[in-house]
């Protein structure tokens, strides 16, 4: 299990740029420009991770403006 810390900036407020992120993977169409939203944001997060916290596959929390999520690493799924 890896736990992820996407924190907030001055230029970026994590909770709003994820929740945005949420409703518009909700169409298919978008779904790929929401992950490169996402993973351009956030370069350490991997791809795998950040389509999983989109579709909403894991929940998250929100500690102060810090997203928190967990996620199976990739050679235990």
């Amino acid at each position: 299990m890896t736990t992820y810390r996407l924190g907030s900036s001055p230029a970026v407020h994590t909770p709003g740029i994820i929740a945005w992120a949420i409703n518009g993977y909700a169409f298919e169409k978008d779904r790929a420009q929401m992950v490169k939203v996402v993973c351009d944001t956030f370069p350490n997060l991997p791809t795998s991770a950040a389509r999983q916290l989109l579709s909403k596959e894991v929940a998250y929390t929100v500690e102060n403006e810090t997203v928190v999520f967990s996620v199976e690493d990739e050679s235990h799924v």
